[in-house]
């Protein structure tokens, strides 16, 4: 079988404790992201409508995620590549919790102040894969 990103001598447990640590370097990143992406969407719900505040604190998070994700998570250098193709990870990721979101919202009838918790903990897995696929592609 040919795995062309296979490392000669490095076996799948090394593989899967890197992965592993990836994953929660990730998780304590999308944390403080999160974190701060909440806070502006809970202060700008006092002016707009909550889509409009999802979307600006959303674009401030992909910004810090990419120099986090780079540096902290997947210790890759920023190269001009990556940082062209990495927004595209949270396009998706924004399309995707954007939908559940709305669902959340208007058909689950959750809080508007609770919907956004509901959206990025159901994006978390995607999310990391293709951070992942784009940092340690180039």
């Amino acid at each position: 079988m040919n795995h062309e990103h296979e490392v000669p001598g490095i076996t799948w447990p090394t593989r899967a404790r890197a992965m592993a640590g990836e994953f929660v370097r990730f998780l304590i990143m999308g944390g403080a992201n999160t974190i701060v992406a909440y806070a502006i969407y809970l202060l700008l719900l006092q002016w707009m409508r909550y889509e409009f505040a999802y979307s600006i604190g959303y674009g401030i998070g992909i910004v810090m995620a990419y120099g986090l994700s780079a540096i902290f998570v997947f210790r890759k250098p920023m190269r001009r590549r990556s940082a062209l193709r990495f927004p595209l990870v949270y396009l998706a990721q924004f399309l995707i919790s954007l939908g559940l979101l709305r669902l959340a919202v208007e058909v689950i009838d959750i809080p508007q102040w609770l919907a956004f918790g509901f959206a990025v903990v159901l994006t978390i897995p995607v999310t990391f894969l293709l951070s992942r696929w784009v940092l340690h592609s180039g």
